[in-house]
């Protein structure tokens, strides 16, 4: 009996758990959401494809300080009087012709442009990862706030559901005390009319999760149908932060926006070195080796042979002396020099946002703290006030004007009670992501 029992208990426990397991297979974390938000846009995708973009640009930059090597084969059929190519004479014979050569070109001095090139290069690479994680990070800005929009519409349906069901069971009573002419029509229908604006309150705020949900299922790009339940977020009891100063330069440190604009302005200033290295004399050195090709050959060498033994070689050095070039240069110059003026100012206004938006989570997060306090106090005090009211209305003491006055005085604190939490908690995030502790 004891065996049965014990198995008996062991198997209920198994089953529990495993329906718990479900559940929570079934449902969706914030991590999870915005993993698969990442995993799944197409526009982190593309970023992607920019960051390969940007190593086979470096990777060319570094390649062009190698020398170039190229081969050479013609030929072509001659009538009537054309040149032996082998004996550089006249002569009157249909002919073929041709030759083939291999050169050799390596660039000695161009005012060191493929050095500042590379250097543009790496620059430009660096930045482009920098965005890259920027662009993540503002993705999980936008996943953690449709996730906590749908989570205040969820608890503003649970709470309007709740509202209507206190509204409609009063109503209940109110048109059982009407039937035996115990209450005043007047507070019967008032009790009826309150109950159909609640119930326009539930179905206005299912429009507004439907929005927030789609919202959030778009942001990971899965359809609407297709997103669980979500897991609750915990609400801070506590929520300090850095002073003003100390947020923004906390900022300035840790977000990568502002480690990809200086890349960005490395990129330019060696985008200016490249301009200008074309005033510069450039010194090129060059090889090749050559062999012609006549049908008709004096020796009666065939074309292997006159490959053998026709062969010209030769080395040069090639100096060019920029003299005029149509200001072309001086207007490249200039404008590497805008191009670099607009990614110092680029960088400027991102700090005076940041700066602006620090200051905005400091001052949101201490205001909310005291909304919150404020609003606890005020919905215990509401509640013991609607007590009374419904006590009294319920005996018939009072009217409906005085217990509908309570009720939405409760039932107003109560939603901008959960609306406020949960910008607060959306405001930690914010300052979190700022600070750089943000973890998801």
């Amino acid at each position: 009996m004891k065996n049965n029992l014990r198995y008996i208990v062991l198997s209920l426990i198994c089953v529990v758990h495993y329906a718990a397991m479900g559940q929570s297979e079934d449902r969706m974390s914030l991590a999870s959401c915005v993993s698969l938000a990442i995993k799944n846009n197409p526009n982190l995708k593309r970023s992607e494809l920019e960051l390969s973009r940007n190593e086979v640009n470096y990777r060319q930059a570094r390649y062009n300080r190698l020398p170039t090597l190229n081969g050479n084969v013609s030929h072509s059929y001659s009538e009537g009087r054309s040149i032996n190519s082998t004996t550089n004479q006249f002569v009157d014979n249909n002919l073929f012709i041709g030759g083939q050569s291999l050169s050799l070109t390596m660039p000695v001095f161009n005012g060191f442009r493929v050095l500042h090139d590379i250097r543009s290069k790496a620059s430009a690479r660096e930045a482009g990862k920098f965005e890259f994680e920027s662009a993540i990070n503002e993705l999980r800005l936008d996943v953690i706030e449709a996730y906590i929009l749908v989570l205040t519409s969820r608890d503003m349906l649970q709470q309007a559901e709740n509202q209507l069901a206190v509204t409609e069971e009063s109503l209940h009573r109110a048109g059982v005390m009407q039937r035996e002419g115990a209450i005043n029509p007047g507070d019967f229908y008032d009790l009826e009319g309150q109950a159909a604006t609640e119930r326009n309150i539930v179905e206005t705020t299912k429009q507004d999760l439907y929005t927030y949900e789609a919202r959030l299922a778009g942001l990971m790009y899965i359809p609407r149908d297709e997103l669980s339940e979500l897991d609750p977020l915990p609400m801070p009891s506590e929520a300090t932060s850095l002073s003003n100063a100390a947020l923004y330069e906390q900022a300035l440190l840790v977000l990568p926006d502002f480690k990809g604009f200086n890349k960005r302005i490395d990129e330019a200033e060696h985008n200016v070195k490249v301009a200008k290295s074309a005033f510069y004399p450039s010194l090129l050195f060059s090889a090749n080796i050559q062999a012609p090709y006549s049908s008709v050959d004096a020796l009666g060498y065939n074309y292997w042979q006159q490959i053998r033994n026709y062969p010209s070689k030769g080395v040069s050095l090639t100096l060019q002396i920029p003299i005029f070039n149509q200001m072309i240069v001086r207007s490249q110059v200039k404008l590497a020099k805008i191009n670099l003026q607009q990614a110092q100012w680029d960088k400027k206004v991102r700090e005076n946002f940041v700066r602006e938006e620090t200051a905005k989570t400091v001052f949101n997060l201490s205001t909310l703290k005291q909304n919150v306090g404020n609003l606890k106090q005020q919905e215990r005090s509401y509640e013991e006030a609607f007590r009374i009211a419904q006590v009294h209305f319920d005996a018939g003491n009072s009217n409906s004007v005085l217990f509908l006055t309570a009720k939405t005085k409760l039932d107003n604190t109560r939603n901008q009670l959960l609306i406020k939490q949960y910008e607060w908690l959306f405001q930690k995030y914010i300052n979190d992501y700022y600070s750089g502790i943000l973890e998801l």
